[in-house]
């Protein structure tokens, strides 16, 4: 991690990012696969909405010289949960349905960003959409449930 305010938030270690171009953003690193997929950052707006973020490395390229749609789709995956928190707290969740469209590519080096909002937060489950952008343009728009789940116990 980039060094910084470590919090605690729902058993999630996030911290905030201290120097850099992530200056002032949130960084958790509890999940190995976005760990290698991302990094992935988010913040808190002016607005009060979550903002998330990320830069097209060399490594989230596929053979045209695009972010590869996996990688997009993976960041559109952490984005849900970052929208849907504050409705998932005192829960575990996992991803249950999944819809995207992409719109848009994204070229090496471009920032990609998301903000999204929760449609419904039912008892067991919460509707999420999104909209990933790069430049003000769109990239992919997506909906998404998350099913909340109880702990294993075996």
């Amino acid at each position: 991690m980039d060094g910084g305010e470590e919090l605690e938030i729902g058993g999630w270690k996030h911290q905030v990012v201290k120097d850099g171009e992530w200056a002032g953003w949130v960084l958790y690193g509890n999940d190995p696969f976005e760990d290698h997929a991302g990094p992935f950052y988010y913040r808190v707006d002016d607005s009060g909405q979550r903002v998330c973020a990320m830069r097209a490395e060399r490594h989230h390229m596929n053979g045209g010289g695009f972010m590869h749609g996996g990688a997009i789709m993976t960041f559109a995956d952490y984005c849900l949960f970052v929208i849907a928190r504050d409705d998932l707290q005192d829960s575990r969740s996992v991803t249950a349905q999944f819809n995207g469209d992409f719109v848009g590519a994204v070229p090496e080096g471009a920032l990609v960003e998301c903000r999204g909002e929760v449609v419904k937060a039912a008892r067991s489950m919460v509707f999420v959409r999104g909209l990933i952008t790069t430049g003000g343009e769109p990239v992919m728009n997506f909906s998404a449930i998350i099913k909340k789940t109880r702990p294993r116990t075996a």
